[in-house]
């Protein structure tokens, strides 16, 4: 193929990227429009459509992370360590949404921003494992040792997500379990609302991994470029 041939990107990947503008639009009617207004929180309670969708989306963006690394580690296969790349720098985008918009909600419901109760705890720790996983392949190199020790800690802290999610359960912390097997606190009308932002989310992590695995992979390409270049001594000074 010629280099400077411009490199576009699939027909599913448009059709994925107008899905998920039309999924925006049909959430934010719902949320705003259809679902009702709870009683005690008002309409700080919306911040739930986002919030919830959002843990959801980190959950399955430091999955494929956890996924990616063990391919890398067992294939030692390029694409496996862009879709560890991609999956952890997502998880961790929908992380901190997660964490601002808990506060936020907490500062209403609980009176404070911030208690350390397990759930928030926990999360917060995935977190930094995932923040330690970013910045070592951000400003540690690309090398073999910094990305087998990358792949480590992305598997330690994918098993941190069972924690999160029985924290609640375990430790009977602050945090409200709304949505559970024998149904909860949640208003019928509302239910609508969430199933659409989760489906919402959903693509949205399949389209931010897509395009940030596409965008790692022409950078490896570029790198192993740039090696065999300067492996025959194109790159050296005249």
């Amino acid at each position: 193929m010629d280099p400077r041939e411009k490199v576009r990107a699939p027909v599913a990947f448009w059709a994925l990227a107008a899905l998920a503008i039309v999924l925006l639009v049909a959430s934010l009617y719902a949320i705003f429009v259809i679902a009702p207004v709870e009683r005690q929180m008002g309409i700080v309670q919306k911040i739930f459509y986002f919030h919830v969708p959002s843990a959801y989306a980190m959950y399955v963006g430091f999955t494929l992370a956890m996924i990616g690394s063990i391919g890398y580690l067992w294939t030692r296969h390029d694409k496996w360590d862009a879709l560890a790349v991609a999956g952890a720098e997502v998880g961790l985008l929908f992380t901190a949404i997660v964490l601002i918009t808990g506060p936020l909600w907490a500062r209403k419901a609980w009176g404070v921003y911030w208690t350390w109760d397990p759930r928030l705890t926990t999360t917060l720790l995935a977190g930094l494992i995932f923040t330690a996983f970013v910045v070592l392949r951000s400003f540690g190199g690309a090398g073999e040792a910094e990305k087998r020790f990358a792949a480590g800690l992305s598997i330690v802290g994918f098993f941190l997500l069972p924690v999160i999610h029985y924290s609640v359960q375990r430790w009977r912390g602050q945090h409200p379990t709304v949505i559970t097997a024998r149904g909860g606190g949640l208003h019928p009308d509302m239910y609508p609302a969430l199933w659409l932002a989760f489906v919402l989310f959903t693509v949205l992590v399949a389209l931010l991994v897509w395009a940030r695995a596409r965008a790692e992979r022409a950078r490896q390409r570029i790198a192993e470029i740039e090696t065999e270049a300067a492996a025959q001594g194109l790159l050296e000074e005249a």
